[in-house]
């Protein structure tokens, strides 16, 4: 029997063309036409999402105010490592000066120096005015003009901004210092803000995330369990709050929640509190709770009811004719189905309540201002953008590693949101 007579028989289309390689083709005609079709969505993510905030990331790390205006002083710090200055470096100073006074740059170089010792930039553009006039010997002229000009903290601030590429921000945003050495150190306590900001705003995320789930859960219950017309009624309910501004949200909060607001009122016409005993629920972190719980339940609502609807009645009925008890078959039976929903509604509410800032800037006051409102702060502002940026990108990095926690112990696979 010859070769040809054993051979497999190659499967052709109607024209005659190999089956596999038709269906190889038209496989990555798929492939290509649906990438056609998401094309404009990835491009306008691109340019209005990623690029944006890449960019904006990009300056925690990054700051040429200094380094591309002061090119004369930098190559003085790269040649010299001692933090005494001498002759050179103020004549180094001054002609740097002199040019950022033509260029009208100096400002934007004090400015530079002053996110890290803050009441500088005044120096900068004042002996910038007077530089023209300055002559030899230059560190006489430029400590009559501002003693301060010696001092090693400066010196060392303007080293480490010589550089375009910095972690100075990161230090900062640690609560750090450059020291008199020239090495960063630890803050005065008075003035140590950002790691309590951020460890508050953990903090009150987890107890609004966990009051949302412990009023969201009997509700998603409610949800799955309720005939049809009543249950249509209350997912209206929770419905609502979206279908009302954020701002129209929190100030109502604020309504009742003041001094004289409507909730006091209540308990002093109940007689529960007196008139000289209102209870404080504005301008602190109660405030913020209570706001920001009632703005995202609806975040852990829904993805709980998406997966509480999915669990069939008949698990509990069965465990309970088996002889389980009530709490026995919630423990045993139905909590364990609802992981994935109380996962999801939990990173969920977690990670909006750590981006808030409008309702804690609105209700929260001194004491119930989170981290997000310290970074528009110094958006807005101070302008301090690099300080803004690595507060951002610390705070990413924090919820991404949220993200990463959640994908090991549940699984991005079985977020379920609705």
């Amino acid at each position: 029997m010859s070769n040809s007579d054993t051979a497999p028989e190659i499967l052709r289309t109607v024209d005659g063309q190999p089956l596999k390689e038709a269906l190889t083709r038209a496989s990555r005609s798929a492939r290509i036409r649906a990438f056609l079709l998401v094309l404009p969505l990835l491009v306008f993510v691109l340019l209005t999402f990623v690029v944006p905030i890449g960019q904006m990331l990009s300056r925690s790390v990054v700051d040429e105010k200094f380094s591309e205006n002061m090119l004369q002083l930098g190559a003085w710090f790269a040649e010299n490592d001692s933090l005494i200055p001498d002759e050179a470096a103020y004549a180094a100073l001054v002609a740097d000066l002199k040019v950022a006074s033509a260029q009208r740059s100096a400002g934007n170089v004090g400015t530079r120096i002053n996110y890290e010792l803050p009441g500088t930039r005044s120096m900068f553009t004042s002996a910038a005015r007077r530089a023209d006039e300055m002559a030899p010997p230059f560190k006489e002229a430029m400590l009559a003009q501002d003693p301060k000009w010696a001092r090693p903290d400066l010196w060392a601030a303007m080293r480490s901004a010589s550089a375009a590429a910095t972690l100075n921000f990161y230090q900062a945003a640690l609560d750090r210092q450059i020291g008199a050495d020239g090495t960063f150190e630890a803050a005065p306590e008075n003035v140590q803000i950002y790691v309590k900001l951020f460890i508050r705003t953990f903090v009150l995320s987890v107890v609004i995330t966990g009051l949302c789930l412990l009023l969201g859960f009997p509700i998603a219950h409610l949800l799955a369990t309720l005939p049809l017309r009543y249950a249509s009624l209350l997912m209206i309910l929770v419905l609502l709050p979206f279908w009302t501004s954020l701002l129209v949200r929190t100030t109502s909060w604020m309504v009742l929640l003041q001094g004289q607001g409507v909730i006091n009122d209540l308990l002093v016409w109940a007689g529960i509190v007196g008139d000289d005993g209102r209870l404080e629920m504005m301008y602190n972190q109660t405030g913020t709770i209570i706001a920001m719980t009632h703005i995202l339940l609806p975040f852990m609502i829904l993805p709980l009811y998406s997966v509480m609807k999915t669990i069939p009645p008949s698990y509990a009925r069965a465990a309970r004719s088996l002889g389980a008890t009530s709490w026995t078959t919630f423990r045993r039976i139905y909590l364990p189905q609802t992981v994935s929903g109380i996962g999801a509604g939990g990173i969920l509410c977690f990670i909006l309540a750590v981006g808030y800032y409008i309702t804690p800037a609105l209700v929260g006051g001194a004491d119930g201002t989170l981290i997000s409102n310290q970074i528009a702060f110094h958006m807005q502002k101070s302008l301090n953008w690099s300080l803004a940026a690595a507060l951002a990108a610390m705070l990413l990095a924090s919820v991404l590693v949220l993200y990463w926690a959640y994908d090991r112990m549940v699984g991005i696979d079985n977020m379920k949101l609705g």
